[in-house]
């Protein structure tokens, strides 16, 4: 969170290199809960994040929107449980993924575990398409700067 440029540019690389891409909003996740809490400036609700997504996928044909509720995911700590949440994607998407795209190497393991068939397909990790991240978003103090890299 925020959804940004960087996160546009993995969605139309994926659409370039694949022939059905999820877009997948997960939803009510303790990251979210934590960025609500300490930065209320740059929260959207689930709602206006449906709509970014929605919009970004009405220009693909081959874009799927999907949406995700881990609210229930925590570990005993609060924190998000991404092991419990594999199976709701599971779930949405089918038994079988052929990739995973992202432009985080530290998702690597993760992916590796709950989708093995899957090759994790690293996208701009040196952010020099478009250098940001959602935590540099939210490190911004200006509203006008965080709005130039956000969708």
């Amino acid at each position: 969170m925020p959804f940004h440029k960087g996160h546009r540019y993995c969605v139309e690389t994926a659409c370039s290199e694949c022939e059905k891409v999820y877009v997948i909003l997960f939803y009510g996740g303790s990251d979210e809960v934590e960025i609500l809490k300490n930065n209320k400036a740059l929260y959207l609700s689930v709602e206006e994040r449906k709509k970014k997504v929605l919009e970004l996928t009405s220009n693909y044909e081959n874009a799927i929107p999907v949406f995700i509720d881990v609210t229930n995911c925590r570990l005993e700590d609060g924190k998000e449980d991404w092991d419990a949440e594999t199976p709701l994607v599971r779930d949405a998407l089918g038994p079988v993924l052929n990739a995973v795209y992202s432009s985080e190497e530290s998702y690597g393991d993760y992916f590796a575990r709950a989708y093995p068939e899957a090759i994790h397909r690293l996208v701009d990790v040196k952010r020099i398409h478009y250098p940001i991240s959602g935590t540099m978003i939210r490190d911004m103090k200006r509203k006008e700067e965080r709005e130039i890299w956000m969708v």
